[in-house]
């Protein structure tokens, strides 16, 4: 599998990276993945960055999180991910949320939760959750 990771601006906490790291090396088990940092800025300029960056991935699965996009199981992500014949791509945008023109640019909104998370807690989750569907995927225990 080929993972792409879109992010705006760096972790800022240590143990939270730290985390996003262990998860970021399980991966490398499953395939290539590769995280873009883009600079923080205005939703309007972050939101032309990663509309930029995604320029290099036409043919990719675009997963722009959204809060009012679609939300997942682990296994159904899994499923998903077993089934995927192309690069996936994954966007993270800005505290402050992303401009209509990425959410537009998405093959799936996807919703991590109902409940809304700070950037980090949610770039967290991502790792943690692409991790947990790749082992699914290969038929890992990761699961319980």
């Amino acid at each position: 599998m080929l993972f792409k990771v879109i992010l705006i601006g760096r972790l800022r906490d240590k143990l939270v990276e730290a985390r996003v790291d262990e998860y970021r090396k399980r991966l490398g088990a499953y395939g290539k993945l590769e995280v873009v940092h883009l600079a923080d800025g205005t939703v309007e300029s972050e939101g032309k960055a990663i509309l930029r960056e995604l320029e290099r991935d036409r043919n990719a699965e675009i997963y722009v999180l959204s809060e009012e996009g679609r939300e997942f199981t682990s296994r159904q992500l899994g499923e998903r991910f077993a089934a995927l014949d192309r690069k996936a791509v994954f966007v993270i945008g800005g505290p402050f949320g992303l401009a209509d023109e990425v959410k537009k640019s998405a093959s799936v909104l996807w919703s991590l939760a109902k409940l809304t998370f700070p950037h980090e807690i949610a770039t967290l989750l991502l790792f943690e959750q692409l991790y947990r569907a790749e082992n699914l995927a290969h038929g890992g225990n990761y699961h319980h």
